[in-house]
């Protein structure tokens, strides 16, 4: 019974854990979206005559 019980234990470690890789991929290239738009989307140009950046680094 005990091995039956760890199998089964490992099976679900596992299957969440793919689960949880899979959701960060998804947010990964959500993220990686929204990045991209911003190179495209920017904000009007400041008094100086430059384009601002959305972003400040």
């Amino acid at each position: 019974m005990l091995p039956i019980l760890l199998i089964l234990l490992l099976a679900l470690a596992l299957g969440g854990a793919g689960f949880a890789v899979h959701a960060l991929w998804i947010v990964a290239g959500v993220i990686l979206v929204v990045w991209l738009l911003g190179f495209v989307i920017r904000p009007a140009a400041a008094a100086g005559g430059r384009r601002a950046r959305w972003y400040r680094w």
